[in-house]
C-alpha cells in the first residue's frame, strides 16, 4: 500500500507541477493542453504497473463505487494524491516571482466570467466522463488496448478536454489538480465547481462502462477459442480486488 501510494504522489506531483508550470509560462492552450496530455501519458505508462496510475481522486472514486479498489486503499490513493498536488503547488510557488504566481493564480483553474456557475458544472462533469471513460476502457477492461497504447490515450484525453475547457473552466478534471493550486494561492471562487463535477462525470462514466461492458451478465464474449481462460493481469488491475 505505501508502494503504491508513493507512486501517486508523484504520478499527480508531476501533472501539476508540468501542467500548472505550463500554464504559468505563458506557453498558451496548444503547450498547456500538450503538456498536461504528455507528462500524464508518461506518468500513466511509467507506473500503471505499480497503482495502476490513478493520479486522479475522480478517477479513484470511480473504482471505488464500481468496487474495483478497497475502501482503505482509496483512502489513501486521496491523500497521497491531495498531498502531491500540494506538494507540486509549493515548489511552483517557490520558484517563480510572486508577480507571475499572481498573474497565472499558481494555475489554479478559474471560471470564465463568459459562462455561469451551472455551465461550468457540467462541463466539468463532461470532460472528466471522457477521461474516466477511457481510463476504463483502456485499463480496466481485460480487452482494452492498456497493453498497446499504454497511457497515451489516457494523455491525449486530458489535452483534448484542455483544448475545449481550458479557456471556460479551466479544465481540470480532477480535484487534486485543483486543490493544491487553489490551497497553496488561496484562491477558492466557485472552488467546488472542480470536486463536484469531476466527482460526478467520473463517477457517472465509471457505473455505465462497468455495466455496459464489465458485467458478468453483459459482457460481450471475447474472440477466440471457447476454452480460453482468463487473460493475464495487466498494469492497469494494479488495484482491483
Amino acid at each position: 500500500m505505501f508502494r503504491r501510494s508513493v507512486a501517486e504522489f508523484v504520478g499527480i506531483f508531476a501533472l501539476v507541477f508540468v501542467g500548472a508550470g505550463a500554464a504559468m509560462t505563458g506557453s498558451g492552450l496548444v503547450g498547456t493542453a500538450l503538456a498536461h496530455g504528455i507528462i500524464l501519458a508518461v506518468m500513466v505508462t511509467a507506473l500503471g504497473h505499480i497503482s495502476g496510475s490513478h493520479f486522479n481522486p475522480a478517477v479513484t472514486f470511480g473504482f471505488l463505487i464500481t468496487r474495483r479498489i478497497a475502501p482503505l486503499l482509496a483512502v489513501v490513493y486521496w491523500i497521497s494524491q491531495f498531498l502531491g498536488a500540494v506538494a507540486a503547488a509549493l515548489l511552483l510557488k517557490w520558484i517563480y516571482p510572486d508577480t507571475v504566481s499572481d498573474a497565472a493564480k499558481l494555475g489554479a483553474p478559474v471560471l470564465n466570467s463568459q459562462i455561469s456557475v451551472g455551465a461550468g458544472l457540467v462541463l466539468e462533469a463532461i470532460m472528466t466522463f471522457f477521461l474516466v471513460w477511457v481510463v476504463f476502457a483502456t485499463a480496466a477492461d481485460p480487452r482494452g488496448a492498456f497493453a498497446i497504447i499504454a497511457g497515451f490515450a489516457i494523455g491525449l484525453t486530458i489535452a483534448a478536454d484542455i483544448l475545449i475547457g481550458g479557456p471556460l473552466t479551466g479544465a481540470a478534471m480532477n480535484p487534486g489538480r485543483a486543490f493544491g493550486p487553489q490551497l497553496v494561492q488561496n484562491v477558492w471562487a466557485n472552488g467546488w465547481i472542480w470536486y463536484i463535477g469531476p466527482l460526478l462525470g467520473g463517477g457517472l462514466a465509471a457505473v455505465a462502462y462497468e455495466r455496459l461492458y464489465l458485467s458478468p451478465v453483459l459482457r460481450p464474449i471475447p474472440p477466440g477459442p471457447p476454452e480460453t481462460g482468463l487473460e493475464e493481469p495487466r498494469p492497469g488491475d494494479a488495484t482491483l480486488l
